[in-house]
């Protein structure tokens, strides 16, 4: 009966490593970084634009959601002419920097799956509830498409002015600040 016992530890502690590692979210590859036309990189919000030659890595996944997902918290304009480019992924609309929207990294925003839900941030010792509306592209970048950005990491939720505010983090601080996120 001992052997049975230990025969059955060993198979549940085998099938738990095997579902955490399943949950880990490794590199799918990268990109070689190349330097925008004059006046194309957008650096409003303090956004990076790509660097001739640099590797990028790239994620076609995001950690595990969880009812406290971690993550960074970095800002983005929404509205025409912004650092965000062109039109919402969503809904092919551009969004008030005024209103509580974000952008999710790649895995996260599930194809699209998760457009027009709300999530609750928390951060700062606050909360707010923002609307998904976009895709923080974690698989490509440094093209017009992307305004010649780099590729999101896979740990990205990109949000509005209105994000920020909510949350009461002073504008000297806005940017990159630790979260956790849930549904």
């Amino acid at each position: 009966m001992k052997i049975f016992h230990f025969i059955m530890l060993f198979i549940l502690l085998a099938a738990t490593s095997i579902q955490i590692n399943a949950q880990t979210c490794k590199p799918s590859g990268g990109i070689r970084g190349r330097k925008p036309p004059p006046g194309q990189c957008n650096t409003e919000n303090d956004s990076d634009c790509c660097v001739q030659g640099k590797f990028y890595t790239t994620y076609t996944c995001s950690p595990a959601v969880t009812s406290a997902t971690k993550a960074k918290l970095t800002i983005n304009s929404f509205q025409k002419g912004g650092d965000g480019g062109g039109p919402s992924e969503c809904d092919n609309q551009y969004h008030s920097d005024e209103t509580p929207v974000v952008a999710l990294s790649t895995g996260w925003y599930k194809g699209g799956d998760r457009c027009h839900k709300y999530i609750t941030i928390n951060g700062n010792g606050r909360s707010v509830k923002a609307m998904v509306v976009d895709e923080c592209d974690s698989t490509m970048g440094c093209d017009a498409d992307h305004d010649y950005q780099p590729p999101c990491p896979n740990n990205i939720v990109d949000a509005s002015k209105a994000v920020w505010k909510a949350l009461g983090v002073s504008q000297d601080n806005w940017g990159d600040l630790d979260i956790n996120w849930s549904e």
